[in-house]
């Protein structure tokens, strides 16, 4: 079933449930204005939608029995990490009770020989690795943004380490989960396989909240790498770093990370983050990890492909503080864009494709942006076939908003021609529902079967990922690739 009471009905529920919610949260049940604002929106598209109450619990049974309460009068919960997302997946678009799980924020237990560790979901991922630093333990997941660990488990996040070390899909090895009607489940275990029963854990991990709220995390670590080596590479043509990238990956060359920026990306960079000794080229930020000699021979491998395809030489950066510049001006590239266009806004895409299919889907993106005459620089992790476009167009302008919408369409449904998805990490929230449908075809009915058996009363973040009530599909004969 889809959500159906209106926002009025929904506002007059919670005024309703506000004492009984108070006795639990006292002053940790906020209703003023600005908090609200705050949580109506994440990054992306500035689209809001203001929940009517705010919750900020500490401890997974008082999420549970907000939920209960919630449950029982029908009033749609979202919850709220640190706000990064991109797709819209906190906007309460029809109203109701906000979880904001960041005062969950508790390093419960680390353990060094087993090489994993449990966490509450709103701790964040730069919280945890600069706890693990003392044990020469780090987790390995890393979208840019310092986000929730509770966000990016339901998200499936992934980003510029996935190439070596995998996205949370790999990372997450158990959850504890608050059902729609309040109960407490504990998911996976910290054995690392298992064949006991279904795997919950990979049912919610991904969810985007529509399924329970994720309240702890198990999260598998990796030992600090002994050596760490940046270099960055610049190229004539996108093609010829796309080509360089490809190489590497089926000569098995195992990189930490390797990232594409084109010449509009690499501009607003150098402008931004003040990257003056580089020039506003197709260009390769990569990290190499392991021993010493072991990075050595990564390296040479990766200047011998990158010379075939004409490229620079390398630019090292060995020195921590000359690594974190590098992948800070990385991390900085949304607010690089913007920048280009103050005032303006920023419309991302996220299209994943098989390697083989790299080259293909870049290029033809390159002139798809160079015919739409907006501007949208590329960024992407390209060692796992992800790139993203920022479209910066003016928010105020409707034929503007409409053809950054209709470029980003077209990005997401190459992708899937071509045998990947329109979304590699971002997720779907509020502005992939009609393309996840072209992608997955029959398969979405059974995800609504599933959302219909979990929260039958359709209270979890309503209106997100899946239409519950099917639309008739605007593009669903579009060929798959393989």
């Amino acid at each position: 079933m889809s959500f159906s009471k209106t926002l009025e009905e929904t506002a007059a529920d919670v005024a309703r449930l506000l004492p009984p919610l108070q006795a639990i949260f006292g002053e940790r049940a906020v209703t003023s204005a600005a908090v609200r604002a705050h949580h109506s929106h994440g990054e992306g598209l500035p689209d809001p939608g203001q929940p009517d109450l705010v919750l900020y619990p500490l401890s997974t049974e008082e999420v549970a029995a907000a939920m209960k309460l919630c449950h029982a009068a029908e009033v749609p919960v979202i919850a709220f990490g640190t706000g990064t997302s991109m797709e819209g997946h906190v906007a309460a678009i029809h109203g109701g009770v906000c979880i904001d799980l960041s005062r969950m924020d508790r390093i419960l237990e680390v353990s060094p020989e087993a090489l994993d560790c449990r966490v509450q979901a709103g701790v964040t991922r730069e919280q945890l690795n600069a706890q693990l630093r003392s044990s020469g333990l780090f987790f390995a997941v890393d979208p840019g943004a310092n986000a929730s660990l509770g966000g990016m488990a339901a998200t499936r996040a992934s980003g510029t380490a996935a190439v070596r070390y995998g996205t949370m899909r790999e990372a997450v090895m158990g959850l504890t989960v608050v059902t729609p009607d309040g109960r407490i489940i504990r998911t996976g275990t910290r054995a690392r396989k298992s064949s006991s029963g279904f795997d919950l854990t990979r049912l919610y991990v991904g969810s985007e909240g529509l399924l329970g709220i994720i309240c702890e995390v198990q999260l598998r670590l990796f030992g600090l790498p002994e050596h760490v080596v940046a270099a960055v590479c610049q190229f004539d043509s996108l093609r010829a770093a796309v080509d360089t990238v490809i190489a590497a990956l089926q000569l098995a060359v195992p990189v930490a990370r390797i990232e594409l920026l084109d010449d509009a990306q690499m501009e607003a960079c150098i402008r931004y983050s003040r990257l003056d000794e580089f020039e506003a080229r197709p260009t390769l930020f990569i990290e190499f990890h392991g021993s010493e000699a072991a990075v050595a021979e990564q390296v040479a491998t990766l200047e011998a492909l990158s010379a075939d395809q004409g490229g620079s030489g390398f630019r090292y950066a060995d020195k921590p503080e000359d690594r974190t510049r590098l992948w800070k001006a990385r991390h900085s590239c949304y607010h690089a864009n913007l920048a280009m266009h103050p005032g303006w806004s920023s419309m991302g895409t996220d299209a994943c494709v098989p390697i083989s299919a790299l080259v293909e889907c870049i290029v033809e993106t390159q002139a798809d942006i160079a015919a739409s005459g907006l501007y949208a620089p590329i960024v992407g992790h390209v060692g796992d076939g992800n790139f993203h476009l920022g479209i910066i167009y003016d928010d105020a302008d409707p034929a503007a908003r409409a053809a950054a919408e209709a470029l980003a369409e077209r990005v997401a449904l190459r992708a899937i021609r071509l045998g990947g998805t329109c979304t590699g990490e971002h997720g779907v929230g509020l502005h992939r529902m009609g393309q996840i449908e072209i992608e997955h075809g029959e398969a979405i009915e059974v995800m609504r079967e599933i959302k219909r058996a979990l929260d039958p009363k359709g209270i979890l973040n309503p209106g997100k990922m899946l239409r519950m009530e099917p639309a008739a599909a605007s593009a669903s004969d579009v060929p798959r690739g393989g």
